[in-house]
């Protein structure tokens, strides 16, 4: 058999250190685009771990408020199995994490209101929530400022909340565990449009 005769050298241009450290500062910047979804200018990893678990970006929203549409934090949901149906997500075992950034300073006043509201219009009857409960929740909830990011881990032995990487505590009565994840994705969500954006079943 012949051999491949020999191929032309292909004369690449010389490229300095400086240079070089610049491609391999824009591929770095690509490839941290990629891994991560872009929302209102808030960035939200694709991929998380969790309590011993790798959880997948199911959807991204913003909550608004007003007919004046203000924007009030981006927020999304990880699971361990993307869907679209929030019944399934809520009765899921799985473990599931909802992470959300504040793009606009809200007093602990109006967010308690805002965690009252969405508890009630979620628990209907035979659903009973213990007042002493709802006092001693909302009592934790703080003023929320503009680039404050705050988690909510549901595990089967509660809700964990975290503002930044301090952890505030664990809710572990179950139905109530139930209704905070039901002001996001239950019949009566705080927002319909954040809901759908939790519930693209893809990142």
């Amino acid at each position: 058999m012949r051999p491949w005769p020999s191929r032309p050298r292909i004369g690449w241009p010389r490229i300095g250190l400086r240079h070089s450290l610049l491609i391999v500062a824009l591929l770095a910047s690509v490839r941290c685009l990629a891994a991560t979804a872009d929302l209102d200018g808030v960035q939200l990893p694709r991929t998380i771990s969790a309590d011993g678990k790798t959880l997948y970006l199911n959807g991204i929203g913003l909550r608004t408020y007003s007919l004046f549409g203000i924007h009030i934090y981006v927020a999304g949901l990880y699971l361990e199995h993307r869907s679209t149906d929030a019944n399934a997500v809520m009765q899921s075992p799985e473990i599931k994490l909802l992470r959300i950034q504040f793009v606009h300073n809200v007093s602990a006043s109006a967010a308690r209101n805002a965690w009252r509201t969405g508890l009630e219009n979620n628990c209907r009857a035979p659903c009973r929530l213990d007042p002493a409960d709802v006092a001693r929740f909302l009592a934790e909830v703080p003023d929320m400022h503009v680039g404050e990011r705050y988690s909510i881990l549901f595990t089967q032995q509660g809700a964990t909340v975290t503002a930044d990487t301090t952890p505030l505590g664990t809710i572990s009565k179950p139905q109530f565990v139930s209704l905070m994840l039901a002001t996001f994705l239950g019949a009566v969500p705080a927002s319909a449009k954040l809901k759908a954006g939790l519930l693209q079943g893809h990142d």
